[in-house]
């Protein structure tokens, strides 16, 4: 008997699913009672029907049962019970009506109907009005829808009576706008935060070249849009973009399927998917995939990725890899009772619970993990149902089963939106008689809603300014445990600070893991290169090049190498780092420094030395002959200072040495100069018997007027060149690699004006030793200063294209040299001959030896100047003498003896002074 009731019972569902409704209660999929009634819409089938466009404008039967869904009525069920059996609502009792929305927003309008429809009233009737501030709808709030293109129709209708909406899975950006959906609010984040967190996932992992799918619904399509602007701006490029049909009742969704996994096979540097998919797209989507052996990373959204329907898929672990982003999860621990005690859950008004039963026990000898795939087949009518009498027991023994089909993060949700409503409906009830239905409005409900604070599993909750309830996301990760795929979490994502909280060492490896999978549409450019973009429009797509001179990189794929500052770094090609300039100027320890020091001090030696001879031989002739040891001691000076002059040169640059050691070489040199011009004048007009030469030389020759005269000019220049341009430090950076200290000369107008007086000076100079190159060979210094002047003349000749063209730290080493080379020419010629006689040739360094040498020299010069005298009178007086009398001879020679006592009676007299100023003038020997 008790068979043949179950029997007539199930026959009787049978018809009730198989029938569209009759009336509007049949259409309740499952209610209770109560003083406040609270809506429900779940989309428990996942489609109609209705294989053709509608005919009729009827509700068709629902197939595709959802045993996921179902767990999420039962939520709300459970949430509810919660709140009657607690003293939150103390004598108020919240009552539910459910509607199971087929996945369809007609189905789930047509609920919404219902919604608005007056309270109490015998017919299920919305009233037109133009205020419903006090209309009283059939319920106080809703809960719902799970999509986000159906959960915006409804919100759209409940809009009109601001009848508050609270959803738990609908997370479409779209939804947080208060303008144009005022009454929703939602205890999960928007996909705004979910996509944030899915981008920063993937450039953390080092991925840049992805693919997405989404459907084409609302919700798929400002994923869509959401994610290709975030990804943009982390430089993530989308590889392609796959749509695929919302709804299962669309017939090209298989053809679509089939056209996404071509792409993807296609896109073989694509390695990483991310999935905006419904359960039942990815169902399908995953089951194609293995049949074509398509192995890659796959990143799902909230949707489905804890869904067991899909973990439970055979050879599910050949997709690949499965990273997900799921709500954060709560303590369900009592809705897992619940479930284990769900066969006392009164049946009467619960449609959804009796349907369950029925296709439970048409799969009563197929395994758990085929169970749920039964169930929906079942529903869309492929099985035939065949009783037992080990329904009961089935059921009873298969909760299990149920268990391991809850979402975590879903169920949590749904019990956060039913306990919202319940705080703010005690809120409204304490100074009101909720036991009345006309106690408060929805939209009054609403306004408290918003600014609810409510506890749940001790931790606190309440809604932002956009209605939603920001918990975060679990990471969570598929893994295979003793052959059965397995949803488990592998960290936690922090909305506020967009950072992965890692618990543990395992979780950091699995992390690590995620890097090896390479996704990128290009090689990754090293630390030392860039990315050059080719021609594709995607900037993922590039080649690498290195970075050139005085660029670097210091991560990988840099768009572009950072510039060094050239003023204080240089990097090689391919760098990854700037290095400091090297500080360089001629230093001290420097060998080249050391060298030119070495002959600038052996120099000054050389000076000493001569000085030291001089003095010692201050009486001989060849001392006197030089112009005295006043004279002498001034050159050796000038040649002291500069040798000395030289030290400035060498060390780090400072104001003092650059303005010092140019005027000081300029003064000394051009001293050194005057004194040598005076020194020539001199032997010029002792030993030249032109009249008219000897009258301008005695004019010109005044020794001292000419050495201040010379020296004061120079003076003048230097000092006008320390005013207006003075020589200062530079710091050149003009060198790849190093920075060089040098004396900027200030005015290159005034260091060539300087130069350029002194080799005036020393032209003079030559030109006057010139002319007396073939006076009296021992004691002949013009010839000497002729040699002393043509080496001076090459070293700065020589000088001045060396230094225009010479660069970096060794030009002062330039000036060095040719000022080494003109003192030591000009100090070899002057002195060192003079310091050989003195030394090795002492027998010809006596007066008398003095006085030989010039009566010789005055001999030879009266003769020839008798000779040429002789033939300007024959040429004058046109007499031709071929045979001169003894007469004429005799008269000549008398000539050519006066002229020679004349002759050499002036240069005695000239040259007194220099050889001994004691004696009288007018005795030979006194020379």
């Amino acid at each position: 008997m008790a068979l043949l009731i179950i029997l007539i019972t199930f026959f009787v569902i049978i018809l009730a699913t198989s029938q569209p409704c009759q009336t509007p209660d049949d259409f309740v999929a499952a209610s209770s009672p109560g003083h406040i009634i609270i809506g429900g819409l779940f989309p428990t089938h996942e489609k109609m029907s209705s294989e053709d466009y509608p005919k009729r404008p009827e509700i068709q039967k629902c197939v595709g049962f959802e045993i996921s869904v179902f767990l999420q009525t039962l939520a709300m069920i459970h949430s509810i019970e919660m709140i009657n059996n607690s003293t939150l609502l103390s004598g108020v009792k919240l009552g539910y009506e459910l509607y199971d929305t087929c996945t369809e927003v007609t189905v789930a309008m047509a609920a919404s109907l219902r919604f608005l429809s007056k309270f109490n009233c015998s017919r299920a009737t919305v009233e037109f009005k133009c205020d419903y501030s006090s209309y009283v709808p059939r319920v106080k709030a809703v809960i719902g829808s799970g999509y986000s293109e159906i959960t915006m129709a409804v919100s759209r209708m409940l809009n009109l009576q601001l009848i508050p909406q609270v959803g738990y899975e609908s997370t479409a950006e779209i939804l947080s706008d208060k303008i144009r959906f005022p009454s929703f609010l939602r205890t999960v984040p928007s996909d705004f935060h979910q996509i944030k967190a899915i981008v920063h996932l993937i450039q953390k992992s080092g991925w840049n070249w992805v693919g997405i799918i989404t459907t084409d619904d609302d919700y798929g399509r400002l994923a869509l849009n959401t994610f290709t602007i975030q990804a943009e701006a982390k430089n993530v490029c989308i590889a392609f973009k796959e749509v695929l049909p919302a709804f299962l009742s669309d017939n090209t969704i298989e053809v679509r399927i089939n056209q996404t996994l071509e792409k993807i096979t296609l896109e073989a540097q694509v390695n990483v998917i991310v999935v905006f998919l419904r359960q039942f797209h990815v169902f399908n989507l995953f089951n194609k995939a293995i049949e074509m052996n398509i192995n890659k990373m796959w990143i799902a959204s909230d949707n489905w990725s804890t869904a067991t329907k899909i973990t439970t898929i055979p050879n599910v672990k050949k997709i690949g890899k499965v990273v997900g982003f799921t709500f954060r999860r709560g303590n369900i621990s009592s809705f897992h009772s619940f479930l284990q005690n769900l066969h006392l859950l009164p049946s009467d008004s619960n449609k959804l619970l009796h349907e369950y039963v029925m296709h439970l026990s048409a799969c009563t000898y197929v395994k758990d993990t085929d169970l749920s795939q039964c169930i929906f087949n079942h529903s869309q009518g492929t099985l035939s149902y065949e009783a037992n009498k080990t329904i009961e027991t089935n059921f009873f023994m298969r909760n299990d089963f149920l268990r391991d089909y809850a979402e975590p993060g879903l169920i949590h949700s749904i019990q956060l939106a039913v306990f919202a409503l319940g705080y703010a409906i005690q809120d409204l009830c304490r100074a009101r008689d909720c036991q009345k239905p006309n106690a408060f409005q929805p939209w009054e409900l609403l306004d408290v809603l918003k600014n609810v604070t409510f506890t749940v599993g001790g931790n606190s909750f309440h809604f932002d300014a956009h209605g939603d309830l920001n918990t975060g996301y679990d990471v969570v990760l598929w893994r295979e445990i003793n052959g059965h795929m397995t949803v488990t979490k592998m960290a936690e994502y922090d909305l506020q600070n967009d950072v992965f909280i890692i618990p543990d060492e395992e979780t950091k490896n699995e992390f690590k893991n995620l890097k090896k999978i390479q996704s990128k549409c290009s090689k990754e450019c090293t630390p030392g290169q860039m990315k050059k973009t080719t021609r594709s429009q995607h900037i993922c797509c590039y080649e690498c090049e290195n970075c050139p001179e005085n660029h670097y990189s210091n991560q990988t794929d840099m768009p572009h190498c950072l510039l060094c500052n050239n003023e204080t770094q240089w990097a090689p090609v391919r760098s990854t780092m700037c290095f400091e300039k090297e500080v360089e100027y001629l230093n001290w320890n420097d060998s080249l420094a050391i060298l030119l020091l070495i002959l600038s001090l052996l120099g000054i030696i050389f000076v000493l030395v001569v000085g030291i001879i001089f003095t010692r031989n201050l009486n001989t002739p060849v001392v006197k002959s030089s112009g005295g040891l006043r004279v002498c001691y001034v050159i050796l000076l000038c040649h002291f200072l500069n040798f000395a002059s030289t030290s400035f040169f060498v060390g780090e640059p400072q104001d003092f040495t650059c303005k010092t050691r140019q005027t000081l070489f300029g003064v000394s040199f051009t001293l050194c100069i005057s004194c040598i011009l005076t020194k020539s004048l001199k032997i010029l007009l002792a030993f030249s018997f032109d009249p008219k030469l000897q009258k301008f030389l005695k004019c010109l020759y005044k020794p001292i007027l000419i050495i201040f005269t010379c020296t004061g000019i120079q003076v003048i220049i230097c000092t006008l060149w320390l005013i207006f341009a003075a020589p200062t430090v530079e710091v050149n950076v003009s060198l790849p690699r190093v920075i060089i200290l040098e004396c900027q000369e200030g005015s290159i107008l005034a260091f060539g004006t300087m130069l350029g007086y002194i080799a005036i000076l020393a032209l003079i100079c030559f030109i006057f030793a010139f002319k007396g190159r073939k006076l009296p060979e021992n004691y002949n210094e013009a010839k000497f200063i002729t040699f002393g002047m043509l080496i001076y003349f090459i070293a700065w000749i020589t000088f001045i294209p060396i230094y225009a063209t010479t660069f970096g730290k060794y030009l002062p080493a330039v000036e060095i040299i040719v000022i080494l080379i003109s003192n030591y020419g000009i100090l070899s010629c002057t002195f060192f001959p003079k310091c050989y006689v003195i030394i090795c040739k002492q027998e010809i360094n006596t007066k008398s030896a003095f006085l030989k040498m010039i009566y010789s020299y005055s001999s030879r010069s009266v003769s020839s100047i008798v000779v040429s005298h002789a033939s300007l009178e024959s040429m004058h007086g046109n007499v031709t003498m071929t045979n001169p009398s003894s007469s004429d001879k005799s008269a000549i020679w008398q000539k050519s003896k006066d002229l020679q006592v004349q002759t050499f009676a002036h240069i005695c007299k000239e040259n007194a002074t220099s050889v001994s100023k004691s004696l009288p003038r007018k005795r030979i020997s006194s020379i």
